[in-house]
């Protein structure tokens, strides 16, 4: 059959071809070098880099269907195999120092690595000039926490911290019923997860374990100089990776911080909290290589006056009560994990459970125990109440994706995440062997200003950690 083809036709087949072909091909221009000072390019469509891209950083980069993925970066590339597929136009690194060197479109970072290397490669991002989604807990030690929130406020950069759950309509519910209150002055809170383990199967990592004697080769895949970054070297184990390093000293934050930054943030938004005044911890037999099997950490926080305002939510069209603007007494907090749990509340009904994860406010009118206001009577006393801090209805992720084009502050920015989890952290501190038997005679007392325990100053060690030769966070 004969072409009936003109030549206007082919001229315009041919500039069709090239248009395409062009549009598959150039390159994303970052906004910042079309001057728009840190904001996305015209097309309101971010260049994110993925680092640490096989477990939940690889379901954080995948939140982003608006947005381009331009670069991902693991350090084990089989367990980072499902995202790479899943991304294909992305460029792939081992090092995100060199991606990040190397790959100039990128305006934003998502950290979904250990705990061991969150502070180094936020940092890394932020001093580049990226905006930064950093997984909870924000940082490995005390120490880091607050580098890293500095260096993001110099750098008045977007950035959000992975406590998904502060977008949620939950913690402005919370809020909204301590702020009425509802039950009351709150006195006391009570959080507990099941977590590490559910049993002899350890469905989560394993703690209250000795290291390996054992050494197996080095999967083919996997950088592990890389993987161990700044931690002290030792031989490769898969009970460290791909998933189970939480649970070790060297590597992640255990229980309360993996956990802990979900569950503190609700509460720190209802009740204004700050930092803590002491903490305290108690735990199953613990040892220099794991967090313990279970354990209890009580920290203090001081009465917080009306004028304080800690609540992060934007809440300027609101006055009053509504914003949470009343005074509030001194509130100790207890944190349980591995199974431990509270004591039931003297009036709660028989057939109610506390459940294997919780969370308990206690107040001199009432508590409440999930979002559910106890006892009975004082429930139906409140009634109904509206709904009067602003929603978040896209989410945490589409909330910094938003921030981000517009130079703004996301629900969990690095000024709120970093003393959150600075708290959380400052629990792992007295949960440290060598602390032990000390306290078991004594708090620890915190004065956050000063940076440091001030009755047991051999303390203050674990505030921060050595760095492996060759990286420094400075």
């Amino acid at each position: 059959m004969k072409s009936h083809a003109t030549p206007e036709s082919i001229r315009r087949r041919v500039f069709l071809r090239r248009t395409v072909l062009a549009a598959a091909t150039v390159q994303i221009v970052p906004g910042r070098v079309l001057g728009l000072g840190g904001e996305a390019a015209p097309s309101n469509r971010l260049n994110i880099a993925g680092i640490g891209v096989g477990g939940q950083g690889g379901h954080d980069v995948s939140q982003f269907p608006n947005d381009n993925i331009v670069a991902l970066c693991d350090v084990d590339w089989r367990h980072a195999a499902g995202t790479f597929k899943k991304f294909p136009q992305a460029q792939k690194f081992k090092d995100y120092r060199e991606m990040l060197d190397k790959v100039k479109e990128i305006d934003a970072v998502v950290v979904g690595t250990p705990d061991h290397q969150h502070a180094f490669a936020s940092m890394a991002a932020i001093r580049r000039g990226k905006h930064v989604y950093c997984e909870k807990p924000l940082t490995h030690s005390v120490w880091e926490a607050r580098q890293v929130a500095e260096a993001a406020r110099q750098a008045r950069l977007s950035t959000q911290m992975g406590n998904q759950g502060q977008a949620s309509e939950e913690t402005r519910r919370l809020c909204e019923i301590v702020w009425s209150g509802a039950i009351g002055k709150v006195t006391e809170v009570h959080i507990w997860t099941d977590r590490p383990s559910r049993g002899l199967f350890d469905e989560y990592w394993p703690q209250g374990v000795r290291r390996p004697s054992d050494t197996p080769p080095v999967p083919a895949d996997l950088d592990w100089d890389l993987w161990l970054g700044p931690a002290p070297m030792r031989p490769y184990h898969p009970i460290y990776a791909p998933f189970k390093w939480r649970g070790w000293w060297d590597f992640g934050t255990g229980a309360l911080g993996d956990i802990g930054c979900h569950s503190f943030d609700p509460v720190f938004r209802a009740l204004k909290l700050g930092a803590p005044t002491s903490v305290q911890a108690s735990s199953s037999r613990v040892n220099e290589e794991t967090f313990p099997l279970a354990s209890m950490v009580t920290y203090q926080f001081p009465a917080r006056p009306a004028e304080v305002q800690l609540n992060n939510f934007q809440v300027a069209n609101l006055t009053g009560t509504d914003a949470g603007a009343i005074a509030m007494p001194p509130v100790k907090l207890v944190w349980y994990d591995g199974g431990l749990r509270p004591p039931r509340p003297a009036d709660l009904e028989d057939d109610e459970v506390l459940g294997d994860n919780g969370r308990l406010l206690v107040g001199t009118e009432g508590y409440i125990l999930g979002g559910r206001i106890y006892p009975e009577k004082r429930r139906i006393e409140v009634g109904r109440l509206e709904a009067k801090i602003p929603r978040v209805p896209q989410g945490a992720y589409a909330e910094w994706s938003a921030c981000c084009k517009q130079n703004t502050r996301a629900g969990s920015h690095f000024d709120w995440a970093g003393p959150l989890a600075e708290t959380v952290l400052l629990g792992n501190v007295g949960l440290r062997v060598q602390l032990r038997e000390k306290l078991t005679r004594s708090q620890l007392l915190w004065d956050s200003a000063g940076f440091q325990f001030t009755n047991v100053p051999e303390a203050n060690a674990f505030l921060r950690r050595t760095y492996r030769e060759g990286w420094s966070l400075g």
